[in-house]
């Protein structure tokens, strides 16, 4: 049996799970889908910085549009590492396209503006 808490919704509900994805304890539906997908198929939102040659915003905030799965968090931030955004972006924005094959984008949470003296 796996214990887990659910976040699916604010009730925070704790879900035993057997190994035959039978899950008890959830109060909604969302628990049931949340506990199967957290020991199938794991996905999380990635949020970080990238930088940037800005002397007013030296990085800039980003996400993935969509979680995208956990085993691929660290070759992501990898990939960010040594990137440098040089032109102005906004929010919104699509940094990197299919970020790691996943069909989901990074995008930019601010705005920032490399050169605001012109």
């Amino acid at each position: 049996m796996k214990k887990m808490i659910c976040i699916a919704c604010p009730v925070g509900c704790h879900l035993l799970v057997d190994d035959q994805l039978h899950v008890e304890g959830n109060k909604c539906i969302r628990g049931e889908k949340y506990a199967i997908e957290e020991l199938t198929h794991p996905t999380r939102i990635l949020t970080t910085t990238i930088k940037t040659t800005s002397v007013l915003t030296p990085r800039l905030s980003v996400k993935t549009r969509e979680p995208i799965p956990k085993e691929l968090i660290f070759d992501a931030l990898h990939l960010l590492e040594g990137m440098i955004i040089d032109k102005d972006v906004k929010i919104g924005d699509v940094v990197i396209q299919n970020i790691l094959n996943t069909g989901i984008d990074l995008v930019a949470t601010k705005s920032v503006t490399i050169n605001p003296f012109h």
